[in-house]
């Protein structure tokens, strides 16, 4: 059974940073992609990052690019999304998910595997 434990969530000022992390069982970690979204409230999921499965292809959402990292360490099973220069609409609850693939996706439908999610507030 697959199971995904997202950390790092929490309340942060306009222009702060944060640093989520998602550690994953029960999957060959190195051979999966991984994906970061987002809920805010009253808003539909949405795609924030994700990365391939050796971590040398990454792709950003518009509205987070030059701001958000992502990137994993497959020693650890862990992938990660650090977050700078964060702004009050990045308030949100974040999700890690996993692709039975290596090659990621945008497409929340594409990923096998969710976490319970962590909350990011941003104050202004």
């Amino acid at each position: 059974q697959v199971q995904l434990v997202e950390s790092g969530g929490g309340l942060v000022q306009a222009g702060g940073s944060l640093r989520l992390s998602c550690t994953a069982s029960g999957l060959t970690f190195s051979s999966a992609a991984m994906g970061w979204f987002r809920q805010a409230p009253g808003k539909e999921r949405e795609f924030v990052a994700a990365i391939s499965y050796s971590g040398g292809s990454t792709r950003y959402a518009d509205s987070v690019k030059g701001r958000f990292t992502i990137s994993r360490d497959n020693a650890m099973n862990t992938v990660y999304l650090r977050m700078n220069s964060l702004k009050p609409e990045d308030t949100a609850i974040y999700y890690c998910a996993a692709r039975g693939l290596r090659f990621y996706s945008s497409d929340e439908r594409a990923y096998d595997a969710w976490g319970q999610g962590t909350q990011v507030t941003v104050s202004s």
